[in-house]
């Protein structure tokens, strides 16, 4: 742990909510995530979880594998090999470059956003090439399982990471997701502020 929000909780005798730390974690995002996979499939034990794209850039991604790993989910972070950090391994994710080869075993796909405004220059050629190997189109939903789970942490670059198609579509649970995060996050609240249950 690192960053802005352990410097607080070291120096400080509140409770400190990490809502996003740079490129490092995003523990709430991370917990509405798998509240909404354990919700539409009762576990995340042996699932298969893609996350799909700027994995170096991404605070989503890390907090999203911590706590899928802990509770035994089988974890597989996808991207160009730019967009992937070094020794990742040692999260306990398996490491592809190929969206096509994994996708058809996936019991979850959640795809991140590009984030340029985070980037150097000269990670991939171009937008357009990114789309055509990493992006979630029809063509390669046409590829995975049929009641594959489609999630996105928003917001969306729609045609790049994610098709309209495909974002609007039947197997997506992006709007579930944010309902989710209202919920989760208020009850992290109400815990925090020692709310107790009224039973």
């Amino acid at each position: 742990m690192g960053g802005a929000p352990h410097l607080a909780a070291k120096n400080c005798s509140a409770s400190v909510i990490n809502a996003g730390d740079g490129f490092n974690e995003h523990p709430t995002q991370g917990l509405l995530d798998i509240f909404t996979m354990i919700d539409k499939k009762k576990t995340v034990k042996d699932k298969r979880v893609l996350i799909v794209g700027d994995i170096t850039h991404s605070r989503v991604a890390r907090s999203n594998i911590w706590g899928l790993k802990k509770l035994g989910a089988e974890v597989v972070v996808v991207g160009p090999p730019t967009m992937i950090p070094e020794e990742i391994e040692k999260m306990g994710v398996r490491v592809s470059y190929n969206f096509d080869r994994e996708i058809k075993d996936a019991d979850f796909i959640n795809m991140l956003r590009i984030q340029k405004e985070r980037q150097e220059k000269g990670l991939f050629p171009s937008i357009e090439e990114y789309a055509k190997l990493y992006g979630l189109n029809a063509d390669r939903m046409a590829k995975a399982k049929k009641d594959v789970i489609v999630m996105h942490p928003g917001p969306i670059n729609r045609g790049v990471e994610i098709t309209s198609e495909v974002a609007d579509g039947p197997y997506n649970v992006i709007l579930e997701q944010v309902t989710n995060g209202v919920a989760v996050r208020t009850a992290l609240l109400f815990l925090l502020l020692g709310g107790k249950n009224s039973e």
